[in-house]
Order: C-alpha cells, then structure tokens, then sequence
C-alpha cells in the first residue's frame, strides 16, 4: 500500500515537471513569436520612413536607406565604448530587414596598429588564404534596436545625409539645364560676398568677382556667371562672377538672338570690369553685319549688357583671323601706321602717328591693354619717330653682324637687311630657292653666303661648348639650363649653381636675356639644394648636442 502510494507521488511529480517545461517552451515560443512580429512591424515602420522621407524632401530612396544604414552603423558602434571599431549595416530594400556586421582591414604586419578596425596580412591569411591587402573581413554583429535610435548623434546623420542629398538633387537639377548663367535677386550679403538666390538654388559672389564700386542691395535682382562649383562646400555650392569675359559674353548671347542661333560668334572678349570692354565678332552669314547687329537698334542691346554690368562701355571690333589686322581693329578709333609682327616673341610694334598715339594708348593704358588681351599678342606701341629709331638701331646691330661673321661689306650686309633677312640663322637655312630669288645675288654668292654663316653657326656653338667646360656639373644638370644660358653666365664668371642661387632676377635677365618668369623659376631651382640641406644640418647639429 505503502509502495503504491509512492509511486502515486512520483508520477504526479514528473507530470507536474513536464507540464512546467512544456508552459516554458510555450512561453518561449510566444516570445519569439512576439520578438518576431515586433521586428517584422519595425521592419515595416522603416520602410514605411525611407518612403515618406523620399517624397517629402524629394530624393530618390536609395539615399535615404544609405543614410539610415550610416545611422544604424553610427549607433552599432557606440556599443563598444572606447574603441573605434568599423562597422557596415545592410538593409534590405523589399523588406526592411537589417543585418549588421564589424569589420577589418587587411593592412601588411608592419602597418597594423589599430586592431580595432584592422587586421594584420599573415592573421587574415589564417583565416582564409584568398585575402589580399585591402580586402575587408567581416563578422556578423546583434542588430541594434531601430526603436532605440533617438540618440541624437544617428538623428543628425540621417538628417545631415537628407540635406546633403537634398542639396546634391537640386544641383543636378541646375545643371541639368546646361546654363551657365543665374538669375536671381540678392538674398544677403555677408563680408561683401554677395549671396544670391534662385529658386531653391544658391550661388555666392566673392568680393574680388563683383564689378568695382557697384553697390548692391538686398532685393535686387541680377545675373552672374557660374565659374565653377564647389560640391564641398557647407553653403552655396555654385560659385559665381561679374567680372569675367564669359559673362559679357552671356549677356550678348541674350540680348542678341543672332548669336544664340550661330549666326554671329563672340571670338574674343576683355574686360576692365565697371570701366570698359571689348569684343570681337564674327558673321557666319555675309548678309549680316555683326557690328550691327550687336549694338542693335538706336544701341538697345548693347545698352542692355551696359546697364546690366553698372555703366561698362562696350568696343563691338570685328574679328579677322590675321592677328595683325585684329590688332588694328581693336585698337580702334586710332589710325595704325604699320605694324611689325615677331612671330617668336608672340609681339608686334605698332606704329601710330603722334595724333592717335594718345587714343591708341587711352587711359592709363587702358585700350592698348584690353586689346592685347583680347588678341592674345603683346602689342608695343609707338610714334613714327620711335619706330624709325629702333629699326635704324636694329639694322646697325644686324649690320655689324652680316659683317663681322660672314666676312662681307656694307653693301652685301645691307641688302640682306632689306630682303628680312634677321639672323646667321636664317641665312644659313632659309631654302636656297628663296635666296636664289634676291636680284642683287648670284648663285655662288648665295652658297658662299649660306656656307659662311654655317660655319659661324658652327664655331659659336664650339665656343660655346667649350666655355661651359668648367661649369658646375650641377648647374649645368640644373632643370630648364640650356648650353646658351650656361655659356652667357661662364662668359660673367657664373660657373656654380651657389653662384647662380645667389643673382636676383633682374641681374639674370640682364645677363643672359631670358625672361624674367624663366630666370626666377632657375632661380628658385638652384636655390632648391639650400632648403633640403637644412633638415640634414639639423640632425647634425642635433647629434652633435646630444639633444
């Protein structure tokens, strides 16, 4: 009886235990249920986010899931204080599930000094062969809860990735349209740049790109021309100008339809912003008269671009593919007597009488300096009386040459002088056919003539060679010296490149006739040994002391 009872109790208890386990596991089940159903609604929640954030500031919603996917691994990190691990988190665009993982570097063992984000060649190695330096390993981290993201360091990252993306659309959008002109009105104005607004779109004017003594209020409206975008910049991202070329030249395109239709082309264009300009233009249609055209009735569209640019005076010239007859035309209403062109130099001496000198020159400088930018050429003006002084010192100078190296008269020396003939250069390799064309010279005198400047030719460069014998291996090595230059500075005792280092700029140009921008750059070069020095002295000192 004793022993049935017991069993009764035991029976009871085991029925109790595996009721008690079979309440957990329900209970578990439940959880996992709930955890489920919990995950699956913030799923949800999420996707139902990256679409109302997507429409409400218009940016397509691939940006808005990398910007909650940098949120998301911004929050995964703050799970491991006081190390700056690396982490990814992927969302999946159908469902809304996230993964999270940490990640390192494959970095060589002598660079592997962050082990929080990093991992050296030959431990990566250990874990799978195929890794390469630079590959990235990856393990699966717990998510963080989306509904814990309140923290206000993940909220300013996806804002700040909205805005950014924002900011980017809108720009795309502006330059989608291809125009590199804004309208707009002034919006404020901050250090004397001027911020101006269009639409939703912002561009600033730098105080050095706005048009001298031009005073600009908020309100008002205006035009600018985009000269560059800068994408990183934290305000206006367009960067903007009234005082460049191409803004005339935008402005003309709008006030006269001829241009925009190709008909008439803007060649050239220089500016003394606030004072004066010029532009040169060309007809692609013979019936149109692009001087015309431009200025426009009674000058309606040339005074449009003059009151859009606060008073600017506008020369319209006509532009000819022969520089020198762009030169005279730009230097327009001065009368131009002759002009000399050196092609070598990129120069030309233009000759005006002492009547139009003065016009030629405008004021302080002003016409002669717009029309050499427009034209692109140096231009040196002079009188009559100037210019006949320097061709009588230049055909002493060519004549006592003729006659020092090629052993011939005054009357031989000349001829060449008047047949353009400008150095021993020239005379030894022009084609004999075009020598043979001088009247005054028979067939012999021509190769007697051609063979006497080759062998002067060729005696100098003997010479020269042999005056850069003793020159410094380093200055001869030194980068943009040539045997000319080397052999005119050995001539004055410069033989070292310390010795060079040591002239100023104007001492160089005056001994060796270069540029000033080419003798400053050798300069600099052979001044470059002293600063790299100074580092290795220092560690001398250094080692000396003891420090």
């Amino acid at each position: 009886m004793a022993m049935t009872t017991k069993a009764k109790t035991t029976k009871a208890r085991e029925t109790k235990a595996s009721k008690d386990a079979k309440a957990r596991e329900a209970k578990a089940r439940d959880a996992t249920a709930a955890a489920a159903a919990a995950r699956s609604e913030m799923n949800r929640e999420l996707l139902l986010l990256v679409d109302a954030l997507s429409r409400e500031k218009n940016v397509p919603k691939e940006i808005v899931f990398t910007a909650l996917e940098s949120a998301l691994a911004s929050a995964t990190k703050k799970r491991f204080p006081g190390i700056e691990i690396d982490a990814r988190v992927s969302i999946n665009r159908e469902t809304g599930e996230y993964d999270s993982f940490r990640r390192w570097t494959v970095v060589p063992d002598e660079e592997h000094e962050e082990p929080a984000h990093q991992i050296a060649i030959t431990d990566a190695a250990e874990r799978e062969p195929a890794l390469n330096l630079g590959d990235v390993v990856e393990e699966p981290l717990e998510p963080v809860d989306f509904g814990r993201i309140g923290a206000q360091a993940a909220k300013q990252v996806i804002l700040q990735k909205i805005r950014d993306a924002e900011r980017e659309q809108i720009l795309n959008d502006f330059l989608e349209r291809q125009d590199n002109l804004l309208t707009g009105t002034v919006k404020r104005i901050e250090r004397g740049n001027v911020i101006v607004e269009s639409g939703r779109i912002e561009g600033v004017i730098p105080r050095d790109q706005l048009i001298p003594k031009e005073m600009l209020r908020v309100g008002d409206r205006m035009r600018a021309y985009v000269q560059k975008i800068d994408r990183t910049a934290k305000g206006p991202q367009l960067i903007l100008s009234r005082i460049s070329p191409e803004f005339l030249m935008r402005l003309f395109e709008l006030e006269v339809p001829e241009i925009e239709e190709g008909l008439i082309e803007i060649r050239a264009a220089a500016r003394d912003p606030g004072i004066r300009a010029k532009i040169a233009v060309k007809s692609n249609d013979p019936r149109l008269d692009p001087q015309g055209t431009c200025i426009g009735m009674r000058g309606s569209r040339v005074t449009a671009v003059t009151n859009e640019l606060a008073g600017e005076r506008v020369d319209i010239v006509l532009f000819s593919e022969d520089p020198a007859k762009l030169v005279v035309n730009a230097l327009a209403p001065a009368e131009v007597q002759s002009i000399v062109v050196d092609e070598e130099k990129h120069a030309m001496d233009v000759v005006v009488d002492e009547e139009n000198l003065a016009i030629a020159i405008g004021r302080s400088g002003q016409n002669v300096r717009l029309a050499s930018e427009m034209t692109g050429w140096e231009i040196n003006l002079m009188s009559v009386e100037e210019s006949a002084q320097k061709q009588e010192a230049e055909s002493t100078r060519l004549r006592s040459l003729f006659m020092e190296k090629l052993d011939v008269d005054e009357e031989v020396a000349d001829i060449l002088i008047s047949e353009g003939f400008t150095s021993l250069e020239e005379v030894a390799y022009v084609p004999l056919a075009e020598m043979l064309e001088i009247e005054a010279f028979d067939e012999d005198t021509v190769n007697e003539l051609r063979s006497r400047a080759r062998n002067a030719l060729l005696t100098e460069a003997i010479q020269r060679e042999e005056s850069v014998e003793n020159v410094e291996e380093a200055l001869l090595s030194l980068e943009g010296m040539d045997t000319e230059v080397a052999s005119s500075l050995a001539a004055k005792g410069i033989t070292t490149r310390d010795a060079l280092a040591d002239l100023a700029v104007d001492e160089l140009t005056e001994l060796t006739g270069i540029g000033d921008e080419r003798a400053q750059d050798l300069i600099m070069k052979a001044r470059a040994h002293w600063f790299a020095d100074e580092p290795a002295a220092d560690d001398k000192e250094k080692a000396a002391t003891g420090v």
